[in-house]
């Protein structure tokens, strides 16, 4: 150790030490890493998350009672025919002779079976004037998109001979295929268009292609590493494709700002006067703990979404969890080893016009960092006026949030009129309200053939339609070998998921107890998709509160340790909280409100989609403290160097103003991409995090974090004494209590190495 050095007691500076001495070592280690985890993924396969893990309520009773069952229940089709004019009805000749060519071109397909026509089934709308052919797949139920295509080119040829009458095929398999079709490709253009972008704007930040391509390909290995050990996880916690998709987007955000902001520093030394191997080490013990701070807090986040019962949260909970891990550990590692192999060789690849930046001083983000600096100056001089207008704009923003209405979406809301399966959606909800998406009683006795179990049966299919809850048909399906049988009860209000709601309450608190209820040794739980979303909304709301405080207590605790500081504390959850109450105000504003939906290329739906709320806070709330801890971790150690609190300030958020703009433009970039997909859900998510990131770097930590701690002072390092038996693990490390002062020329001047 050189004199004038200090032991490095930091676990970030530590590795990052051992990183840089053994640097083909811990790039072998890496890459051996990622390799075996890739391996290990594909030989152990990934389980996917159970219809019975999915929910829990009633929902889950009936998933479960159908598994153990051993029922694979065939995924059901309709034939929509239905008169073009007023005049034909299902009793005419030529109404007649298109439902048996539709039968019989749906039965020569081989693929069906089950075909039945509306004259037995009853299934003819009330005006007569359309009717439904319904089959069933061939199949496993999960397969069946794949195998529809000829019964849909089957049906196609049935509607170009009869042009007096529509009709078109909906179901479960064929809106699977239109969904693919029309979505599959956007999904994976989204999600591959995410690093080109990511590249581009490094490219733009740092004017080389070497320092350029490090944190894209530090984000991608973490990401591939974790895809293989989601297959090894998924075999004790079922995994699935949205988990993997959110697993992507986070690990691209965290990993490219980690190896950002570390390479920032790295830069930033050099810059100063190091050597090389002495701004490494300042990186690692400054740069670096402020990533190990962060990735701990962001980890913490994600291990909320653990609690809310629901399988689906919990894989992509559990996902972003590891990714941010991996991508945490890569950056103190193999990113130290891999600055260290390169030297000088990092500025390699650049480019012409950006490359001048980098001669002049502040380099990367230094007009940024000027625009902060005068930013900066009107805030500190004026704190209060700062604190009141910055905050008064953010509630003002997120006051729409405090009429929010969320609901799960339906087919017409998802996808507006973009695909020609919601207008056959619609018709047949307003020919057969709930027709579409029937409540599904699963009755389980232990003998289903028993008199009085058959008598309650048909007496629950006579209540159902004389209580109001259906208009009928009343379908009924008994699996004798097994004991079960399925009700299928159309609910009255169809599409409209408030009267079909209100529809389903009524089957569940009054017909079934007064009927199915009474006898002895029967379960009848209720499910469909109607049951799902209603069961789906109250086991959500029923989490909200454990995860919002499991997220919120453990941050806070977190901060506390790292900085050993209750006010940081404070005000860091405070100035998050504002951040996620602003996004929430424009998710209102825009897609439920509809205010400036065009914009955005939404449509005001009139509602956020249920996930979404409890899914942005857990997301925000970790990624917004990767900056919180990189801003607040920079003044910190200005205000040990002896600069005061307001000088510290200045310079903390100045000195990381660039940075932080360029991570904040890199995930504003790609959360933007999902905002550009057609699915309503899919582009709220993306809009709601784009908005809230940059709010958060520019308005929360450009303005209203700087205000308040200079309005603070002295305050901002406040510690009770009866806390100060707390841990300590701020291990903070001065770059001149590691390397000693830099060296300057005879005009004051840092030495260039």
């Amino acid at each position: 150790m050189r004199s004038g050095e200090t032991r490095v007691r930091g676990l970030a500076a530590r590795a990052g030490g051992w990183s840089a001495r053994h640097r083909w070592a811990a790039v072998g280690i890496w890459l051996l890493f990622v390799a075996l985890a890739m391996g290990l993924g594909t030989a152990a396969g990934r389980v996917d998350v159970k219809d019975s893990d999915q929910l829990g309520g009633e929902t889950h009773t009936a998933a479960r009672i159908i598994e153990d069952a051993g029922i694979d229940e065939p995924m059901s089709e309709s034939v929509l025919i239905q008169a073009r004019n007023g005049e034909l009805k299902a009793t005419d000749a030529e109404f007649r002779a298109a439902v048996a060519d539709v039968v019989q071109a749906v039965e020569g397909t081989g693929q069906a079976t089950d075909v039945t026509s509306p004259y037995d089934t009853r299934t003819i709308s009330k005006d007569g004037r359309s009717a439904l052919v319904q089959f069933d797949m061939r199949g496993a139920a999960d397969t069946a998109h794949e195998r529809v295509e000829p019964v849909l080119k089957a049906v196609r040829g049935v509607g170009r001979g009869h042009s007096s009458l529509r009709i078109e095929e909906i179901g479960g398999a064929s809106m699977t295929k239109q969904y693919k079709d029309a979505f599959g490709d956007d999904f994976r253009k989204a999600e591959y268009s995410a690093v080109p972008v990511a590249l581009g704007i490094l490219l733009i930040a740092f004017g080389a292609l070497v320092a350029a391509l490090l944190p894209v390909l530090l984000a991608i290995t973490a990401i591939m590493a974790t895809m293989g050990l989601m297959g090894v996880v998924s075999h004790l916690m079922p995994m699935s494709d949205t988990a993997g998709s959110v697993m992507l987007l986070v690990g691209m955000a965290v990993g490219v700002d980690y190896c950002l902001f570390y390479l920032r520093r790295e830069r930033e030394e050099r810059e100063a006067g190091r050597d090389p191997g002495t701004a490494l080490r300042i990186a690692a013990a400054t740069s670096g703990r402020a990533i190990v701070v962060s990735g701990v807090t962001v980890c913490v986040a994600m291990a909320g979404m653990l609690f809310t019962g629901l399988a689906e949260f919990e894989a992509m909970g559990l996902a972003s969890l590891m990714v941010v891990a991996v991508a945490m550990v890569g950056s103190v590692t193999v990113l130290p080893a891999l600055l260290s192999l390169l030297g000088e060789r990092v500025e390699k690849g650049r480019i012409p016009f950006l490359g001048r930046r980098r001669r002049t001083r502040g380099g990367m983000g230094d007009s940024g960092s000027r625009f902060w600096s005068a930013v900066l100056r009107g805030v500190l001089a004026r704190p209060v006026v700062s604190v009141v207008a910055a905050g008064g704009a953010l509630l003002a923003v997120a006051a729409p949030a405090l009429g929010m209405k969320t609901q799960q979406l339906t087919l017409d809301q998802e996808f507006g009129d973009t695909l020609p399966i919601v207008q056959t959606y619609d018709r047949i909800n307003d020919a057969f309200p709930g027709g579409t998406e029937p409540a599904e009683v699963v009755v389980e006795a232990r003998d289903i053939d028993a008199p009085q179990v058959r008598e309650a049966l048909a007496a629950f299919r006579e209540r159902a339609i004389s209580s109001g809850a259906s208009r009928g048909p009343v379908d009924i399906r008994v699996h004798e070998a097994q004991d079960v049988a399925f009700v299928y009860v159309p609910l009255v209000g169809g599409s409209d998921r408030d009267a079909a709601g209100a529809s389903l309450e009524k089957l569940r608190d009054e017909v079934r107890p007064a009927t199915l209820g009474r006898v002895a040794g029967v379960q009848a739980p209720i499910t469909g998709q109607v049951a799902g979303s209603h069961d789906f909304n109250d086991q959500l709301v029923g989490s909200v509160v454990p995860v919002f405080a499991f997220v919120v207590v453990f941050a806070f605790l977190l901060m506390l340790l790292s900085f050993r500081s209750l006010t940081i504390a404070i005000t860091s959850i405070l100035l998050n909280l504002l951040s996620v109450g602003a996004a929430y105000g424009i998710l209102a504003a825009v897609f439920q409100h509809g205010w400036g939906a065009s914009l955005v290329g939404a449509q005001g739906v009139g509602a956020i989609v249920t996930w979404l709320p409890l899914f942005l806070f857990v997301i925000l709330f970790g990624l917004s403290m990767d900056y919180h801890v990189f801003v607040v971790s920079r003044i910190r150690e200005a205000r040990l160097r002896g600069r005061t609190t307001r000088d510290a300030i200045a310079h903390g958020v100045v000195t990381t103003a660039g940075v932080v703009t360029g991570a904040a433009v890199i995930m504003v970039a790609v959360f933007a991409i999902f905002g550009t997909l057609s699915m309503q859900s899919m582009k709220q998510m993306g809009v709601g995090l784009a908005a809230a990131v940059l709010i958060d770097a520019t308005v929360i930590r450009g303005v209203l974090l700087p205000a308040v701690m200079a309005l603070l002072g002295e305050r901002n390092w406040y510690l009770p004494s009866w806390l100060h038996r707390l841990p300590d693990l701020t291990h903070d490390e001065a770059p001149e209590a590691i390397a000693g002062p830099v060296p300057r020329d005879d005009r004051g001047e840092p030495l260039r190495v």
